[in-house]
């Protein structure tokens, strides 16, 4: 490598990807890399399967009745994205938004004790839950009513 760059940009976290494309579209030459095989350091998605299951040092390989590998994308780290936030301009502005999907969340799920709990994501859904004991519910539905007697 006998180039010359204005930047080298190691790592590629969602902080380095941002700081690296704002560099570039503002006109730097940007090296950008990463020791590891894929993208977003501890926050990365993995793909396809296989890939998790080498990452974890899991035994065997995925059981077929999983499908395809490559239909399989993990986060590491779910990320959530505010809608009007700062780093949504920042994306839109080194048009990264080319290469990205924005999608609207439609439930959310945590795995505790062995079993997968729903996350309420309405007021609904958090009054229906059993998991709330029946005072903090009172209170949601105080919160969502915006009145409390």
């Amino acid at each position: 490598m006998d180039e010359e760059y204005d930047v080298i940009v190691l790592g590629t976290g969602l902080t380095e990807c941002i700081l690296s494309g704002i560099m570039s579209v503002n006109g730097k030459k940007v090296l950008h890399m990463d020791r590891n095989p894929y993208y977003g350091g501890e926050s990365s998605s993995i793909t396809p399967l296989e890939e998790l299951y080498k990452r974890f040092n899991l035994p065997d390989s995925p059981p077929e009745s999983m499908g395809r590998g490559r239909d399989w994308n993990v986060d590491l780290i779910p990320k959530f994205l505010m809608a009007n936030g700062q780093l949504v301009k920042m994306l839109l502005y080194t048009e990264v938004t080319r290469y990205l999907d924005f999608k609207v969340v439609e439930g959310s799920f945590v795995y505790k004790g062995g079993k997968i709990f729903k996350v309420p994501s309405t007021e609904t859904e958090a009054l229906a839950s059993s998991k709330p004991q029946l005072k903090s519910r009172d209170r949601s539905r105080c919160l969502g009513e915006k009145v409390c007697l």
